[in-house]
């Protein structure tokens, strides 16, 4: 019977294990989308406890113990105690066998802390205790976590009005690690409550400079700070959308729902979908012009539940995997830049599985012998980023386009002790292309080609294809 999370976790052949300890495991960590919080880095914070390195802002863990019965109070409540809630994830980890998070719980445990314990009810106190312990000290400061996962640059979430304040700083300070903002401009598309939108484009015309009466001066805005996040260091743009847009519209059009959402008035399906699809164009002109990589991760339903999201806010573990017809309009998006020649590099991430051939072959459509891998499909996100939803992105890859130029994996999280997911997806990788090999799938004699693939997509394909 093999062991549980040994040196050779995941991997299930001799050429599995020989790809992962020769090749993968080497590599940096290039985290090329995540949301960490750059004021953490900035002042190389400390954590108080395991609790709040852990369980704060993880919706991934509340929906488990939600699952397992556990009162909200433990999730989410800023009263309750940090010892308590622990002990309530700690009662919840042994019912999450199968589930990823009974493999990233110990992985982070193992990886961080040195413990081998499995955590349940029994060891929760002694865990709690020794991490919490090991917290206080500096070599668990935010800074030296990244130093000890041999972080070599992450690329944080950010929105077009943020100061980047925080990234500023760690530059300044000689942090040998980049920290780079990424260009997160949802909000200019969010036109479905116009005072929202309003009170947006207003702290937009404040931090640019730029008084906003109509479109024109609200894109000269957003140019403005474009410009500012370039000089700081931003390569990449990220878009949240539900879904892609593409309806027929008039510049003339496009103006008049600007002026009609400005001035305070709801707008109809039909204006919201023409908008969208507009701003949509605008912002991939703006990525190619800049020279960024674009990402747009679309299909997810967010904040299902109405009655917990009046009362606790987006972002806590209400949302789900979404079904959407999108391939047509998709395809027409990137048509429109394309035959502009203003279709930049970019990156696709679907977070319903069913969609996986679809995108995979979409990003072949647009494939122009420019770059290498210039359109690329997104390793598994959100609910994909475990080892199944993981192997099935990579199949669909393999099997309809260039694993090899794929740009691999990233967090996506919060949490200074995610950065295992990259153990735990070069583990997956070898296991799949070390399987092919022993099965004569791959043949044996390409074995140092076949390294420095592996090679490639953990850490260097990233490397290049960003430019960092």
């Amino acid at each position: 019977m093999k062991k549980f999370l040994d040196e050779h976790f995941l991997l299930q052949t001799d050429t599995a294990q020989q790809l992962y300890h020769s090749h993968a495991a080497k590599q940096p960590i290039i985290d090329y989308h995540c949301h960490l919080n750059p004021a953490m880095v900035a002042t190389d914070h400390r954590f108080a406890t395991l609790t709040e390195i852990w369980l704060g802002g993880d919706h991934y863990k509340w929906r488990a113990m939600r699952a397992n019965g556990v009162d909200e109070a433990y999730c989410t409540s800023s009263t309750t105690s940090d010892w308590d809630k622990f002990q309530k994830w700690a009662e919840t980890v042994p019912y999450t066998m199968r589930n990823p998070l009974y493999h990233w719980t110990h992985l982070e445990l193992k990886t961080a802390f040195g413990i081998e314990k499995l955590l349940s009810p029994k060891t929760a106190r002694d865990i709690y205790e020794e991490c919490t312990a090991k917290l206080q000290t500096p070599d668990y400061s935010a800074r030296n976590l990244m130093r000890k996962y041999r972080v070599e640059v992450v690329c944080t979430t950010d929105d077009p009005i943020d100061s980047l304040e925080h990234h500023i700083k760690t530059r300044k300070d000689g942090f040998e690690i980049k920290m780079l903002p990424t260009w997160r401009p949802d909000k200019i598309m969010a036109v479905e409550n116009a005072p929202n939108y309003r009170s947006y484009i207003e702290q937009l015309s404040e931090v640019s400079g730029v008084t906003v009466s109509g479109f024109d001066d609200m894109l000269l805005a957003l140019r403005k700070r474009q410009d500012f996040f370039a000089e700081q260091g931003c390569k990449l743009s990220d878009h949240g959308v539900e879904e892609f847009y593409a309806e027929s519209y008039t510049a003339h059009e496009i103006k008049s729902i600007f002026n009609k959402v400005y001035g305070g008035k709801p707008l109809n399906g039909e204006e919201i979908a023409k908008y969208k699809s507009a701003i949509l164009v605008v912002l991939g002109e703006m990525n190619w012009e800049k020279g960024w990589t674009q990402q747009f991760h679309y299909g997810a339903i967010r904040n299902n539940n109405t009655r917990l999201f009046r009362r606790l806010g987006a972002d806590t573990g209400f949302d789900s995997i979404g079904t959407f017809t999108t391939a047509k309009a998709m395809s027409a998006f990137f048509d429109r830049l394309d035959v502009q020649d203003k279709l930049t590099k970019t990156i696709i991430y679907n977070l319903n599985p069913t969609d996986n051939e679809m995108v995979a072959t979409m990003i072949g459509n647009f494939q122009d012998g420019t770059i290498a891998g210039k359109m690329q499909f997104g390793s598994g996100w959100w609910f994909l980023d475990q080892k199944d939803g993981m192997e099935r992105q990579m199949n669909a890859l393999s099997l309809l386009g260039l694993l090899s130029r794929f740009v691999g994996m990233l967090t996506d999280s919060r949490s200074f002790l995610s950065y295992p997911r990259h153990e735990y997806f070069r583990r997956t990788l070898c296991n799949l292309i070390g399987n092919d090999v022993e099965n004569g799938l791959l043949p044996a004699e390409e074995i140092d080609f076949i390294g420095e693939m592996i090679e490639a997509i953990s850490y260097k394909n990233a490397k290049q294809f960003f430019d960092f």
